[in-house]
């Protein structure tokens, strides 16, 4: 057997893995500097909190209607052009967001980030699916999902030391120049895959309907369980905060440190996350990290100091870290070939919506009843979405007839 080193350097010799990962850190990073910022930026434009929430959201609601179309230009394209066309949106984005004058150009701004957000990770998971085989495939995604969490690590503090520094807006710029050097790692170093045949917009919009019809069954379990698993992966990004804030009335720097503490606890699971996927199966890695953030995000509600709510931010970070990567490997592994590009769309969209509406629900439940209630909520979606993986999703390791895979879809 090789030992690790030399695993790792046969890994990194593959050519898609520089011009792929290192992009990706950029845009961990580049969200990271964005997301702390954000509404105070927007607030200065004297709006309301309902216009901040709406502008701010502005860049969800742009990936969301823009995943299935990137899924559909990847019949048309390779996946080095719709990533560059991702990439060139998210630069183009963050320019006007620099410069904007108003705060609907500022949302318009946001929604094209949004959009090439959408291009450049429906491509990039595209590329990922194609260039490395079913056994190896958890390892890579993995990977991919760890520099993601490394780059929301490290992006706040660098956007908060500009922003001190500089003002509200020189993250933006930032941002651009991480989008450029992303732009020429890949213009340089990426190879083109396979070049796509151009069809008829009449015969990509027929590939999305087949792509649904005849996935409907697996897309209506799975997607379920990848619906809730992202509600409860946002959902713990607003419980986190808001409880400790209102419920314990800790201060910004207590808050910080038990954030930081569990995304540094959240970026260390990522290699033993993909060795599980790739040894043992990928349920061994889902189902596990579900229970864990749900059991984490219950114990919230029981925490009554700093201490308490630490380690159940630990325990949520150690779960969401083993799944790092796992929703977009079994959408690779479940992803027919014939319309790889088509499915792949519409599992983001699935993912993007539950992780968009989280925050509006535990808003909802919150104002009704209380914040403990909306943590008692968000942990119950990550049971439901453990249940549905364990019990209504085929394991996807080895690889299965496609019919096989359609009859444990639908239960017979």
């Amino acid at each position: 057997m090789k030992s690790l080193p030399a695993q790792a350097l046969r890994f990194l010799r593959n050519p898609g893995v520089i011009p792929i990962y290192l992009p990706t850190l950029f845009f961990g990073m580049s969200l990271g500097m964005m997301r702390p910022i954000l509404p105070l930026y927007v607030s200065d434009f004297d709006v309301s909190y309902v216009l901040i929430g709406l502008v701010v959201g502005g860049e969800a609601l742009g990936a969301m209607l823009a995943d299935v179309p990137a899924g559909i230009l990847l019949r048309r394209y390779t996946e080095k052009q719709v990533m560059l066309a991702g990439q060139i949106l998210i630069l183009l984005g963050m320019l006007l967001l620099f410069l904007a004058p108003t705060v609907w150009m500022a949302f318009v701004s946001l929604f094209m980030f949004g959009t090439g957000r959408a291009l450049f990770n429906v491509s990039r998971h595209m590329f990922l699916s194609e260039q490395f085989s079913r056994e190896k495939r958890g390892r890579a995604i993995s990977v991919f999902g760890g520099m993601v969490r490394m780059g929301n690590a490290i992006g706040p503090v660098i956007g908060g030391f500009i922003a001190a520094r500089m003002g509200l807006r020189a993250p933006f710029l930032a941002v651009c120049a991480l989008a450029l050097f992303g732009i020429v790692l890949v213009v340089l170093l990426l190879k083109e895959t396979r070049r796509r045949d151009a069809g008829s917009s009449r015969e990509e919009g027929v590939a999305v309907v087949e792509t649904l019809r005849e996935n409907r069954p697996m897309l209506a379990r799975a997607g379920g369980g990848v619906l809730l698993g992202q509600a409860i992966r946002a959902g713990r990004r607003v419980i986190v905060p808001l409880y400790a804030a209102d419920v314990l009335g800790l201060g910004p720097e207590a808050i910080g440190l038990i954030i930081s503490v569990s995304w540094l606890l959240d970026m260390l699971m990522f290699l033993p996350a993909g060795w599980v996927m790739d040894k043992r199966g990928r349920k061994h890695a889902i189902v596990p990290s579900f229970m864990i953030m749900a059991t984490g995000v219950a114990l919230i509600t029981l925490t009554q100091n700093f201490e308490g709510l630490l380690l159940a931010t630990a325990l949520i970070g150690l779960g969401n870290g083993f799944s790092s990567g796992s929703m977009m490997t079994l959408g690779s592994d479940l992803a027919p070939a014939r319309t790889r590009g088509e499915f792949l769309g519409v599992w983001r969209l699935i993912g993007d919506s539950g992780a968009t509406a989280a925050p509006f629900v535990i808003g909802f439940v919150a104002q009704q009843l209380a914040l403990q209630s909306a943590a008692v909520a968000i942990s119950g979606m990550g049971v439901m979405a453990a249940g549905i993986f364990a019990f209504l999703v085929p394991e996807t390791l080895r690889s299965l007839p496609r019919e096989q895979v359609r009859a444990a879809a639908s239960g017979s």
